[in-house]
């Protein structure tokens, strides 16, 4: 895939689009980009037919669905994605399958793979943290059920990564997706299928997440600093693409699924605790020695203060979760992301975790 980043880069969707050899599109993006829809087709030198503005945090199934069947309706050959990390999912998700015909339900949760021959997807990310864009994974929603698919046909083509589009992000999701970043990083690092280029991009976006995500968050329009954060979402999310993550998003997509918590807030919640489940593995201290911490526990408690200076949660007390939801909580996690973690994570240790942050 190709990357293309800086301000404005948006206004070579044109070029983009003759670049894949795409003639007839689908634009697809959520409610709040509904007014930008117009100038997003005219970027795309009219080639885009179709515009699906209904794509929802946490997509259910049916969007996907509903946009695959949109493209097949049209005769469609490519897809843009404008939006945050719900709406590139979603699209890339609907491009996969489009061409086969089956409901992404059949993939979803089950070994089927994913078709190899899905549409062309240009992702332009409007949040800075996601990473959606650089990833052959796509996050979806069935009930209380969120599950990450991934396949090779899950990759965008093309990525316009345009910082100005990140302007008008609201502080509490600016906070979430840098924290998502933040995670990606880590976690990334953290994984036992680390690789070294991984290491590097990793290291690279945690240090400018520290460095810039305040700012954003106090000043979103600071645009160094939401240059530094769109960048740090890139390279976070490439430093996780062959590593994976490990045990805070395994955790995230229950406190998702069935309590409604932001993704990046989600992550956000555990990852000081798994800091400390891995302090005793070398590559974690030395991650910490990069990042500028004397150890793995002050880097955990640097962390733990960020997240509370940009307005993320720190306790699930406000849940009042019951011991089974606890016991139900631990059990749900147990997601094949936990078993990239560098230290085992046992049931009882996952109780352990949401009892003391219930508390």
């Amino acid at each position: 895939m190709e990357i293309w980043f800086g301000d404005g880069s948006v206004k070579q969707l044109a070029k983009a689009v003759q670049q894949i050899g795409g003639t007839r599109g689908i634009l697809m993006t959520s409610r709040s980009f509904s007014d930008y829809a117009e100038q997003i087709r005219r970027d795309a030198a009219n080639h885009i037919q179709v515009v699906y503005c209904d794509i929802r945090p946490n997509p259910e199934l049916r969007f996907t669905d509903d946009c695959a069947a949109q493209i097949r309706e049209h005769g469609l050959d490519f897809v843009v994605a404008l939006g945050g990390g719900s709406v590139l999912d979603s699209a890339k998700a609907a491009a996969a399958i489009a061409r086969e015909g089956k409901s992404i339900r059949h993939y979803f949760g089950t070994k089927h793979p994913l078709p190899a021959n899905g549409l062309p997807v240009i992702a332009i990310p409007t949040t800075a943290g996601t990473g959606s864009e650089v990833t052959s994974v796509s996050v979806l929603s069935d009930g209380d059920r969120k599950l990450p698919l991934g396949a090779p046909s899950l990759s965008a083509k093309l990525a316009i990564v345009d910082p100005e589009l990140t302007l008008s992000l609201p502080p509490y999701l600016t906070a979430c997706t840098g924290m998502d970043a933040l995670c990606h990083a880590i976690e990334g690092y953290s994984s036992i299928h680390h690789q070294p280029i991984c290491d590097t991009l990793a290291i690279r976006a945690a240090k400018l997440i520290f460095e810039n995500l305040e700012t954003a968050v106090q000043d979103g329009s600071n645009r160094e600093a939401r240059r530094a954060l769109a960048e740090a979402s890139v390279l976070a999310g490439l430093s996780f693409a062959l590593p994976k993550t490990t045990g805070p998003h395994a955790c995230s997509y229950p406190l998702t699924a069935q309590y409604g918590i932001p993704h990046g807030e989600a992550c956000g919640l555990t990852i000081d605790w798994f800091l400390r489940i891995n302090r005793e593995i070398p590559r974690i201290q030395a991650l910490a020695d990069a990042l500028g911490f004397a150890d793995v526990s002050k880097l955990a408690n640097h962390i733990g203060a960020l997240r509370q200076t940009i307005g993320l949660r720190s306790t699930l007390a406000d849940q009042n979760l019951s011991a089974e939801q606890i016991h139900k909580l631990a059990q749900d996690s147990v997601h094949p992301n936990l078993a990239n973690n560098p230290a085992p994570v046992t049931v009882p240790m996952l109780e352990d975790m949401y009892r003391n942050l219930a508390q």
